[in-house]
């Protein structure tokens, strides 16, 4: 078995199936974006603000690397951050690593969890939005979902060109529940163990 690397659209669970499966499969995790904050002392969002696209790329690409040294004797669990699918050195550096395996959330449970976490500050503009929003100043959540829509077509098609595997990570109504994710992934990558 290679390593597992998780991309997706931002809140489609990599983080926590990426946990999940490395407790079942006995493996280290790695979160690239947690990497980037260990290794500056800054959250990516921070660094994006910042210094950039360009900046965030020197700092995910470092992480990828500082990855790729942890694991020259094992493999591991990594859960990628949302905008590595333009990030053309961190997906080489991670693909010689493993399986690239895109988690499909619908548009909809997307954007409902970038909602959700949306904040108006005491100016009544909103904020805690991820960066590509909040540089065309939505004024309102409908703007913010307007605005979601053309990015969420955009990074669908870039990571279904990029994936090994694709898995679908919603039902019907919305998310589905944690350990059913985590079997599908499983499926996909022909691994039937069973979650407890």
């Amino acid at each position: 078995m290679k390593s597992i690397i998780l991309m997706g659209i931002k809140h489609c669970g990599k983080s926590t199936q990426g946990r999940l499966l490395a407790e079942k499969l006995s493996l280290p995790f790695y979160d690239t974006d947690s990497v980037i904050s260990e290794m500056t002392g800054k959250s990516p969002r921070e660094i994006y603000s910042s210094g950039g696209e360009s900046a965030f790329k020197l700092a995910e690409t470092a992480a990828c690397k500082e990855i790729e040294k942890k694991l020259e004797k094992e493999n591991a669990v990594i859960a990628t951050g949302g905008g590595i699918c333009n990030n053309s050195e961190a997906l080489a550096l991670l693909h010689k690593l493993g399986t690239f395996v895109f988690l499909m959330s619908s548009e909809k449970v997307a954007a409902d969890r970038i909602c959700r976490e949306a904040h108006t500050d005491e100016n009544g503009k909103l904020s805690n939005l991820p960066a590509y929003i909040a540089k065309e100043n939505p004024s309102n959540i409908q703007q913010v979902r307007a605005i979601f829509h053309d990015f969420y077509e955009e990074r669908v098609r870039l990571y279904a060109g990029i994936a090994d595997l694709s898995v679908k990570v919603d039902g019907t109504g919305g998310p589905c529940p944690k350990p059913v994710n985590t079997k599908r992934i499983l499926s996909a990558l022909g691994l039937n163990a069973e979650i407890n």
